[in-house]
């Protein structure tokens, strides 16, 4: 299963293309509307608009071999210590070993920002942003196909 934080997701037509190659259901998960899918294996979700709503609802059922989209650092973090894939929509991909530092990076800049001492200013999203997406995207989807999930 992929679960993509939805919300100013720049990527989603990627994941779709991708997950349908490699047969994996999607869930888009949003606080706002979302453009209806045909398809069977793309589900949409709306949930409240409550602060973290969508990645509470993401990181309560993300798990062991399941993919997450996401760009928010501490819903990257929930789901990397519940056992999922996850990667941000530039390609760049949290695990165990570089999520510690993302979070207190994240941290810091938020900081930072409040203090006044940043503008916060997060560089455009690129062509090249997109390819790695993509190139991450395919990997995953590899290493979720191999993953054992222990039986229910």
């Amino acid at each position: 299963m992929i679960y993509v934080d939805a919300d100013a997701c720049p990527v989603k037509p990627e994941i779709i293309k991708v997950a349908e190659r490699h047969g994996l259901p999607v869930t888009l998960v949003a606080n706002t509307g979302l453009r209806p899918s045909r398809d069977p294996m793309i589900t949409n979700v709306i949930v409240s608009g409550a602060f973290d709503a969508a990645d509470d609802w993401i990181a309560e059922r993300a798990g062991l071999g399941d993919i997450v989209i996401t760009a928010d650092v501490p819903l990257a973090e929930r789901c990397v210590l519940g056992g999922a894939l996850v990667t941000g929509p530039t390609g760049r991909v949290f695990d165990e070993g570089n999520i510690g530092m993302a979070r207190a990076m994240r941290d810091l800049g938020q900081h930072l920002r409040e203090s006044g001492e940043s503008k916060g200013y997060n560089a455009p999203f690129s062509p090249r942003d997109r390819s790695a997406f993509l190139q991450t995207m395919e990997q995953l989807c590899r290493k979720a196909k191999s993953v054992t999930k222990p039986a229910d």
